[in-house]
Formats: structure tokens, C-alpha cells, sequence
């Protein structure tokens, strides 16, 4: 009996492991060809050929007959599995979840995926919907969807289709023009055109419309055919210009485009879409500088599943690195830091010295995150260095372990009191004027180098910020927690590369601004823009990043 007992126990054990990997890993069954993806009575012509083989835009009918394929100037592609490498919908609707709704929202979403593997894509659909949209206001989403959806989104676009798409120029009557590009998405028109239209300027999007109430969203979605009749589809894909191409993707979304416009369909398979490589960012039609929001992960499943689970333990940790960082000397504190999994290295072109007060006291940093002045100071083993901060939150300022100083945008009133801190101690500022993720350097302020024409020389020093789990910037949300937000990281790493020092003997304050940016944006493989805090703001928050009587503080993000 117990000899049994225990096979039957092992039997059910590999089961049940099997299940749960499934419903982590598990994919949509490939077809076994491309001609699978429409049902034979309704198809035109389908392909497995490989996506540069798409025809050029202007071939004719003509061109048919003498044996060449059917072409069009248009591209109608599929977003789930087509534009995008992958099929699932799930990471984007918990992204909206936890950046909209919170973390509760977030939680039922995840809770419910074992029953959402259970049902239809249609019916799944629309009950991601129904618990990420339902009571959220629209005009706060409209923001959400252009700050924090494309950074996800771009990280899964297919260079292979994105380029077979778009960057296929053709000879069309002697001119060469690049094909029209329409793109059909079962997601909601909100969530996906920013990123589309915005980022990979494609031409159009069919997508169904959020149902709203008085400003808010109801958690309902337009089917196909309420889409179809709210759309002029034959004109919005250019049908009577020519023959239309379809790129087809693992969803379903939409078929009826593909069956009554498509002369040619073409569909991956899924050893086709394993090898697909990602878009670089270098090739997106618009860089994406400036992205919001706390999630720093495509949040999976699994993914998500591991974030829920490490919260209990992350807030304990951040308190206590907080801890460390503020009662122990940087002698103690960066040894015992990196045993509580967060890396600091440094690296030295020039030692700053602790005991020269005349020279390499000032020192001009890019911005990545609140804690760039610290990590500067832990780094130079100096605790007499004060940072220039442009409104940090009151709970920052307390518990900052070295001297801050208010920037107040006054030119004259900021430059004499950063001269005067530059008298008394060592000097860390943050030219940029606000941190940026991506790996871009903003305009650099000339007012640090305007201190240097008395004789101090200028120290560029190079930060590089990597976070696994959470962002610690933010410029809608609540600044007072982006410290716990980083520290909250399993393992948060900071590079502090100290540079050689620029001489700002008769230069000009705006030369040595932009010396010292293009050292640092050499050192760290950055590209330089003139962007500036104002630009993220707008961009990201709809205002202009002043801090006034509405705006309680915050840190200098």
C-alpha cells in the first residue's frame, strides 16, 4: 500500500508541476503552415515565405501575368504576434494595471489568469478590460498610455517585420515611396495607437474604442463589428489604391480584414517568430528619450508573480540599506551595502583627493536617480560634499546622510548660493536638471561652469543606474517614495566613473557645460541631446516640471 501510495503521489506531483509550467510558458500551438491562418473559403493567396520576399508597392496586375507576385502599396499587420514578437496581450494590460489602477488592481489581474487561460481570446479580452479599465478616468489614462505603454511595446516590436513593413522602399513609376502601413489590434485603440502612431510613425490603426461614463471608463470594448461600422476600413487601408498585403500574426483579431482586402497574407510560424530578433532602439523611427511610470520589467506572469512575492521582503530591505546609508560611515557602509545586494563600482581616471579643498571640488554628474550625489560622495569618500537639488521632498531632505541645498531658479540666487557652499565644502550638482532613463545626456546647464571661471576646475563624473524590478524616478506619481521604490530593488548597481578634471580657464560657461557633457556621453556610450527638464515634463506630465504651491516638493526628477 504505501509502495503505491507513493507512485500515485509522484504521478500526481509531475502532473500538476507540468500544468503549472504551462500555464506560465505555455504558446499557442504553431500552425502547421501559413495557409492555416484563413479558412480556405474565404482566402485569397497565402505565403510562408519569408517577409523580405513581400511584394514592392506599386507592382500591377501586369507585373502578375508576366509572373511576378501580387503586390500593393499597402501593409495591413496584425499587432498580437505580427508587429510584435509576441502573442500575449497579458504583460501590457498588467502594466496599465499596476500603473493606473495600483497594485491591488494589478493583483486581481494576476489572480485571474488561470481563468483566463481557460477561455477564448475574445472572451479573455474582454475581461482584461473589464478589470484593468473599469473606473479609471480617461483623460488620466491618455497621459499613462504615451509616458509608460511604448517603452514595453517597443521593447517587443520585430525588427524583421517592422522593416518589411515600412522600410521597404520600392521604384513606382520611376519615384521611390515607402509602403502604407495599417496596423489591427484586438487591444483597445488607447493603449496601443501612442506608441504606434508616435514612436514607429505607422500610418493607421484599427482598434476598438474603450466605452466611457461621465470621464471614466466603463471596462468595455467595441467588438469587430461595431469597429467596422464606426470605420471606413476600405479607405482607411487604401484598398481602391491597390493590391493590399497582409502580415498576419498568433491572434485572431480582425479576420475579416485579411480574408476581404488581402490578396496575399503572410504568416509566421512559430519556429519562424522564436528567431525573430527585436527592433534596436537605434532604429526607431523616433528615440525614445523619456518614458514614466514605476515598472522597470515586462511584467509576465511568472514575472509579476515574483514581484508580489518579493514586496514583503523588499520594504524590510529598503529600510534597512536607508539605515545603513545614514548611520554608518562610507568606510562601512558600502561594504555592508553591497552585502545587502546593492553594487556600487567605481571607477577612477583621476583619484579626487578628500583633503584638497582648492581643486576637484566640484564635481558635475549626469542625473539617473535621487541617490547620485550620495554615490558621487560614497565614491570620493567624502562626507563634506552637499548637493544642489532642485525641490526634493522634505522626507528626502531629513534623511539625506550628506548637506542639501535648495535650487530656487532664480539665476543670481542659485549661482551665489552654490558659490557659497562651493567656499565652505565640496560640490555635487546634476546639470541636466532632471534624471533620464535611457541612455541619452540632456542640455547641461552652463550656471556650475560660471562657478569654475574663478580657478576651480571641473571633475565630469560618469553614472550608469541599473534597476531590475522598479524605477526610482517619476514624474507624475509621488516623488516622497522614490527612494523606497530603488532601494526596493533585489539588486540595484551604480557606476561612478570619475573623469579627468576640465580646465575652465578662460572658456566660456556653455564650452565647458558642453566639454563635460560630451566627456561623460563618451564614457558611457550615451548620445548627447539638447533636451531639457522642460521637455521631459511636458511630455511625460502635460506641464512644464515647475514646482509651485500645488506641487508638494518632490526630488529633482
Amino acid at each position: 500500500m504505501s509502495k503505491a501510495f507513493t507512485k500515485s503521489l509522484l504521478l500526481y506531483n509531475k502532473i500538476l508541476i507540468r500544468r503549472l509550467k504551462s500555464l506560465i510558458t505555455r504558446a499557442p500551438p504553431a500552425p502547421a503552415s501559413a495557409t492555416e491562418r484563413l479558412p480556405p473559403s474565404h482566402k485569397h493567396e497565402s505565403s510562408t515565405a519569408p517577409l523580405d520576399a513581400l511584394p514592392a508597392p506599386g507592382t500591377t496586375d501586369d507585373d502578375n501575368d508576366n509572373g511576378g507576385r501580387a503586390g500593393g502599396g499597402t501593409i495591413v499587420c496584425e499587432v498580437e504576434g505580427g508587429l510584435l514578437m509576441s502573442s500575449s496581450t497579458f504583460p501590457y494590460f498588467m502594466l496599465v494595471a499596476l500603473e493606473a489602477g495600483g497594485l491591488l488592481r494589478g493583483l486581481l489581474l494576476l489572480l485571474l489568469y488561470p481563468l483566463l487561460r481557460l477561455l477564448t481570446d475574445e472572451l479573455a479580452m474582454k475581461a482584461m478590460v473589464m478589470v484593468t479599465f473599469a473606473g479609471l478616468r480617461k483623460d488620466a489614462f491618455g497621459r499613462l498610455g504615451m509616458a509608460v505603454m511604448p517603452k514595453l511595446f517597443l521593447q517587443d516590436v520585430s525588427a524583421e517585420v517592422f522593416h518589411a513593413a515600412t522600410s521597404a522602399p520600392v521604384t513606382s513609376g520611376g519615384a521611390r515611396r515607402r509602403r502604407r502601413c495599417v496596423c489591427v489590434s484586438s487591444m483597445p485603440r488607447a493603449m496601443v495607437e501612442p506608441f504606434l502612431k508616435e514612436y514607429l510613425a505607422l500610418d493607421a490603426v484599427v482598434a476598438p474604442e474603450l466605452r466611457e461614463l461621465g470621464g471614466y471608463y466603463l471596462g468595455l470594448v467595441e467588438d469587430e463589428g461595431e469597429v467596422a461600422r464606426r470605420m471606413d476600413v476600405e479607405e482607411v487601408i487604401g484598398a481602391k489604391g491597390g493590391a493590399v498585403v497582409g502580415i498576419g500574426g498568433q491572434g485572431c483579431s480582425f479576420q475579416h480584414i485579411f480574408q476581404k482586402y488581402c490578396k496575399e497574407v503572410y504568416v509566421p510560424t512559430e519556429s519562424t517568430r522564436r528567431r525573430r530578433e527585436a527592433l534596436h532602439p537605434r532604429r526607431y523611427p523616433k528615440p525614445l528619450v523619456f518614458h514614466d511610470g514605476r515598472t522597470a520589467f515586462r511584467p509576465t506572469p511568472a514575472a509579476t508573480l515574483a514581484m508580489f512575492m518579493w514586496l514583503p521582503l523588499g520594504a524590510p530591505l529598503a529600510v534597512l540599506r536607508t539605515a545603513v546609508f545614514l548611520l554608518l560611515p562610507f568606510s562601512l557602509s558600502v561594504p555592508l551595502l553591497a552585502s545587502l545586494g546593492m553594487h556600487n563600482r567605481m571607477i577612477a581616471s583621476s583619484s579626487p583627493s578628500a583633503g584638497d579643498k582648492s581643486k576637484s571640488n566640484l564635481f558635475a554628474c549626469n542625473h539617473r536617480s535621487l541617490l547620485d550625489p550620495l554615490c558621487v560622495s560614497a565614491a570620493a569618500g567624502r562626507r563634506d560634499l552637499s548637493a544642489a537639488t532642485y525641490s526634493i521632498s522634505r522626507l528626502s531632505e531629513m534623511l539625506a546622510p550628506i548637506p542639501t541645498f535648495r535650487l530656487t531658479r532664480d539665476r543670481a540666487a542659485d549661482r551665489a548660493a552654490m558659490q557659497a557652499q562651493l567656499a565652505r565644502r565640496g560640490l555635487v550638482v546634476c546639470p541636466e536638471g532632471t534624471t533620464c532613463r535611457e541612455p541619452f545626456l540632456l542640455r547641461f546647464s552652463p550656471l556650475f561652469a560660471e562657478l569654475a571661471a574663478g580657478g576651480v576646475d571641473v571633475v565630469p563624473v560618469a553614472l550608469h543606474l541599473a534597476v531590475d524590478m522598479f524605477h526610482g524616478t517619476t514624474a507624475r506619481g509621488r516623488k516622497m517614495l522614490d527612494p523606497l521604490y530603488l532601494l526596493m530593488n533585489p539588486v540595484p548597481s551604480y557606476l561612478v566613473q570619475f573623469l579627468d578634471p576640465v580646465e575652465c580657464g578662460g572658456q566660456e560657461a556653455r564650452a565647458v557645460a558642453n566639454e563635460v557633457q560630451r566627456r561623460v556621453a563618451e564614457a558611457l556610450g550615451y548620445e548627447r541631446t539638447g533636451l531639457t527638464r522642460r521637455d521631459k515634463y511636458l511630455i511625460l506630465a502635460g506641464n512644464e516640471g515647475v514646482v509651485g504651491a500645488a506641487q508638494d516638493g518632490g526630488t529633482k526628477n
